[in-house]
């Protein structure tokens, strides 16, 4: 009985123990068929012996089976400690990439993440959205507004004294200012300017009031008397039609509306061309937002700017305003020679509703109470105007404040941020907004470099004088320091009138800045629009492209890259109507924030992260992530409309086929280098900083060598000004159509080589060494 019960008790046993085992079952059942057959033929000889047998079989199987499992563990917990490390020490590199999704390839370079000390940019990224603040941006632009700033005033120079020594609160790395002396419009306290109405015997018969303090800097002084014409914005289109109509603007005032996409000066600039002996310019209620539920302009408020049609001191232009007693007197070309001046929507309203003439077009129409929009020039009662326009010249002392963090493994490389201090009025947008952002990303920057993080660039803050008077102080130091910006200077980016709504963004900006901003809109979140990224509210509204535009002349960014050949970049958040209050004395901080249904703080803050995401990909990135083949598709375009010449201009002798291989040299060394970027090894310091080099110096090559910077200053022939620039030779091109009596072959032969050289040049300064140039003007057996 008891051997016959250890018998069933194995056969029990090993039966069990393989039945359990699910993943075994098929040999399991082989096993228990062996068993069970071996039991079976030796059942009547069993003995002790047979079941001790049976009993060891069992503990061999069990044996074996926790062998096995016990590799099978050893393998799985081996697998997941290797994952686990792999989490902890590269896990984080690849997080900091799927959040940047696309970012990754920025400007095409395989860069690599690594930040210094150790921080990777995902950190870095978190720890600036942890540092930037509202509440400090709203309260510095509280401050910077308080009363009109002007260069020179002692509330200008408090304010200076200020950010100064907020800089140097910081403890950065260097702190500076730079001090020069400029020349500068005021109105003359002595003798006022004047409007007037008067009768054929030049008897005034109405004194018309202005306020004293209004006032177009750099406007040419003295008298003017003559009819008014009304030209709308005063862009070319609008004086074109006037000459279509047969309405001579020579020896009338002209009057033109604020905004059309024309500043100040180039309005003043086009009535001088077209003989206008003087000029009147006014905030018409159609552009200018009257809603009910916001604030608006009322009619009785003028606004005011330069009309200087350049940048920087016009008594110094293309050198340095260092010391005016070493240099000759020189004027620039850009100072007009007719009196100018700001007017009410009053004043304008009381002038053109006593016009008669040709009744104007529906677009011209504006928004002024009792005017019958006609165009003038004479007025009904045989009245004239008479404008007198009383301002005089001062050498102003100016200081530009600046800040720097240095760069740990490029220092020599800076990125730049800059904003005007100065307004002629309280300045809330003009430039209480941009010196809040600019002192709130110098703080934010300094901190996270006390927290651990050690750019690779150094970063350069700076406050500017006379932005009011044409950026006079940022024009200044560009050409003081002209010859070594392109070899030092990363990239530029103005704060400047930043915050002027919480709806709509957009950047105007270098060509070579796009995929950055790109990248950088889709990791800000909304102002307005909570849980949305800049990119997807912009995507809804229409695209994301509409938020690129090109630079324009009173820019902060404009003179960077137009005279310097410098990447730069001027961003604002706006409204869908224009905010009304800008170069006004109303421009003041209680009525910015009412715009933005107090909102300011976060506004301002959100426009600080988008710049401070680009600067920290700059100053973090092995390569620069710039985008170096922008300009080949911009050089495309025009190719295209060439093309559709072709015929034409071959017929007067004239062959497009230089600037066609032109743009393909161009286009084929900026894609051979960005190749060469892809496939090289970016951890060798050597390697990145060549390549560096070369991205850099991109920008100026587009600066033309054919013209001088004295009289040509905006050199640049995408950007700048003049008749070497690719706006210049394609408006040229449009005559051959539009006007072929007015093409000049000698002119534009002249403007296409310049333009074709320059393209040129750019394309063999990428190609590197002269050995590597291969381009069509070989001489050949």
């Amino acid at each position: 009985m008891v051997i016959s019960f250890s018998r069933e008790a194995s056969l029990m046993s090993v039966h069990h123990s393989v039945s359990d085992d699910d993943e075994e079952e098929e040999v399991g059942g082989a096993q228990r068929a062996e068993l069970r057959l071996a039991i079976s033929e030796d059942e009547e000889e069993a003995g002790p012996f047979s079941d001790l047998t049976a009993l060891v079989m069992r503990y061999r199987h069990g044996y074996r089976r926790c062998c096995v499992l016990l590799c099978v563990g050893g393998v799985i917990v081996f697998t997941a400690a290797f994952l686990l490390a792999y989490g902890i020490f590269s896990g984080r590199y690849h997080c900091s990439q799927a959040e940047q999704g696309h970012e990754q390839q920025l400007g095409g370079a395989k860069a690599p993440s690594e930040g210094g000390a150790g921080l990777y940019l995902g950190e870095l990224r978190l720890m600036m959205r942890k540092l930037l603040q509202d509440e400090d941006i709203h309260n510095t632009v509280s401050r910077v507004s308080r009363a009109a700033h002007p260069p020179g005033s002692s509330e200008g120079t408090a304010l200076a004294s200020e950010i100064l020594q907020r800089f140097r609160d910081l403890q950065m790395d260097h702190t500076w200012t730079e001090s020069l002396y400029a020349t500068l419009q005021f109105p003359d306290r002595s003798q006022r300017s004047s409007l007037s109405l008067v009768d054929s015997a030049g008897r005034v018969s109405e004194q018309i009031p202005l306020n004293p303090s209004d006032y177009c800097p750099y406007s040419a002084t003295g008298n003017a008397t003559g009819g008014v014409v009304y030209a709308n914005y005063g862009r070319p289109e609008d004086f074109k039609w006037l000459k279509r109509e047969d309405v001579s603007v020579a020896g009338c005032v002209v009057v033109m509306r604020v905004g059309g996409g024309v500043s100040f000066a180039e309005k003043v600039w086009l009535a001088e061309k077209n003989g206008a002996s003087g000029a009147l310019i006014y905030p018409d209620p159609a552009d200018v937002p009257q809603d009910p539920r916001r604030l608006g302009l009322n009619t009785h408020t003028a606004v005011s700017e330069h009309v200087h049609l350049g940048s920087g001191d016009p008594f110094t232009p293309g050198f340095p305003s260092f010391n005016h007693t070493q240099f000759p007197p020189i004027q620039s070309s850009g100072l007009p020679l007719i009196p100018a001046l700001p007017i009410t929507a009053t004043v304008a309203s009381k002038l053109l509703s006593q016009l008669t003439g040709p009744s104007c077009p529906r677009p011209w129409q504006g928004r002024l109470p009792y005017v019958r929009c006609v165009v003038g020039p004479e007025f009904s009662n045989g009245r004239r105007v008479q404008m007198s326009v009383q301002n005089v010249m001062k050498p102003i002392l100016l200081n530009n404040i600046f800040s720097s963090l240095e760069g740990r493994v490029e220092p020599d490389q800076y990125i730049i941020l800059g904003a005007q201090r100065d307004s002629l009025g309280p300045g809330a947008v003009k430039s209480g907004v941009g010196t809040a952002i600019l002192l709130e990303l110098a703080r934010t920057f300094s901190a996270m470099v006390k927290k651990g993080f050690s750019p690779r660039r150094s970063l350069l803050f700076v406050s500017w004088d006379a932005g009011d008077f044409g950026n006079v102080g940022a024009t200044e130091w560009l050409e003081g320091y002209l010859s070594m910006l392109h070899l030092k200077a990363v990239a530029y980016f103005s704060l400047d009138q930043a915050v002027m709504g919480d709806e709509v963004l957009s950047a105007y900006t270098s060509p070579l800045l796009v995929d950055l901003l790109d990248a950088a809109i889709r990791q800000v979140e909304h102002p307005k629009h909570a849980g949305q990224s800049i990119y997807s509210q912009a995507e809804r509204d229409g695209g994301s492209w509409r938020i690129m535009k090109p630079l324009y002349l009173n820019s902060g960014a404009f003179s960077f890259t137009a005279f310097a050949g410098v990447p730069a970049m001027e961003l604002r958040f706006t409204e869908e109507r224009a905010y009304p209050f800008i170069n006004t004395p109303l421009d003041s901080v209680s009525r910015l924030q009412e715009v933005l249904g107090g909102r300011l703080g976060v506004t301002g803050r959100s426009l600080g992260e988008l710049v401070g995401e680009m600067v920290l990909r700059l100053a973090h990135d092995h390569i620069l992530p710039l985008r170096i083949t922008s300009y080949a598709q911009t050089v495309l375009q025009f190719s295209a409309q060439l093309n559709k010449h072709s015929a034409e201009l071959q017929s007067r002798g004239l062959s497009p086929q230089w600037v066609f291989s032109a743009r393909g040299d161009y286009s084929r060394a900026a894609e051979t280098l960005q190749r060469a970027i892809d496939y090289s090894d970016l951890h060798e310091p050597t390697i990145t900083r060549f390549y560096n080099t070369r991205i850099m110096k991109v920008e100026y090559y587009f600066l033309s060598q054919y013209v001088s910077a004295v009289e040509t200053p905006f050199r640049h022939v995408i950007h700048g000004r003049g008749n070497h620039t690719l706006s210049a030779l394609t408006e040229h091109l449009g005559l051959l159509t539009s006007d072929p009596g007015r093409f000049d072959e000698s002119s534009f032969r002249r403007q296409l080589a310049l333009f074709t050289w320059t393209l040129q040049g750019a394309a063999n300064a990428l190609n590197g060494d002269v050995w590597s140039i291969h381009n069509m003007h070989r001489f050949t057996h």
